[in-house]
């Protein structure tokens, strides 16, 4: 019973404190792995198999959602983690191709047992796709452990995207100030605090709109100082080239 009002009292302060949360995550990661492999019918590798990251970002919708009164918290991150990796497979179904390019054709008379991928002309090179897959895969990886040696999570970005145009607007000219001067970016890496006060009075933004966004500015930053090429491209949309938002 001590046990269970323990895990209780750390599952409410992780709903308040991101550090925490992470902490529950890191020491139920046992617990996490066992689950998962019920679920694939071996134990899954952490860094190898996508269903472990979808099990502890499961576990850790779980923690965000928990109310005493729904009773024992691990049953419930136990069908949370269940119920998110049924959504996964489902959907890797809906977009496997209905034959894999990798079989052979299955001809039957032995004239060509080549891999559909030989012998199907298309208009996309699979091979090259793969390996773009798979590039991006290893930067979100890579990516997310450069967000938690700051102490943050996808989730904590996602939850701290501006949710306002004018907000988005603010933050924008935030980041395209910071971008015009490097030493700002190098000095968040050197130091793991995001230099508010400069990028206040330099984009003209208010302190309190800097802070109150300061998990995301701090992650679209983080990804503009470390070579995060494929990442970049996207928020290029964000804080187009030059930097200058505004």
């Amino acid at each position: 019973m001590k046990r269970d009002r323990d895990l209780v009292a750390r599952v409410l302060a992780a709903k308040r404190d991101p550090r925490c949360a992470d902490d529950l995550v890191r020491d139920y990661l046992p617990f996490i792995k066992a689950e998962t492999a019920k679920f694939m019918g071996r134990s899954p590798q952490l860094g190898r198999d996508d269903e472990l990251g979808i099990a502890m970002y499961a576990f850790h919708e779980a923690v965000l959602s928990y109310d005493r009164v729904r009773g024992a918290f691990l049953p419930l991150a136990a069908t949370s983690i269940r119920n998110r990796l049924i959504d996964f497979v489902r959907k890797e179904r809906r977009h496997a191709d209905v034959v894999s390019l990798d079989e052979g054709r299955q001809t039957g008379d032995g004239e060509d047992d080549r891999p559909l991928v030989e012998t199907v002309a298309s208009g996309r090179d699979e091979i090259e796709e793969r390996q773009t897959r798979e590039a991006s895969r290893s930067e979100i990886v890579r990516f997310g452990a450069e967000l938690a040696s700051f102490g943050l999570t996808f989730l904590d970005v996602s939850e701290n995207c501006p949710k306002q145009g004018r907000t988005l607007e603010a933050c924008q000219r935030v980041l395209g100030f910071a971008r015009r001067n490097p030493e700002l970016l190098e000095r968040l890496v050197e130091t793991g605090k995001l230099p508010v006060s400069e990028l206040a009075r330099g984009s003209g933004v208010e302190r309190k709109t800097i802070e109150r966004h300061r998990r995301y500015l701090v992650a679209v930053l983080l990804a503009f100082t470390n070579g995060f090429e494929i990442i970049r491209g996207h928020l290029r949309k964000i804080v187009p080239s030059g930097g200058d938002a505004r």
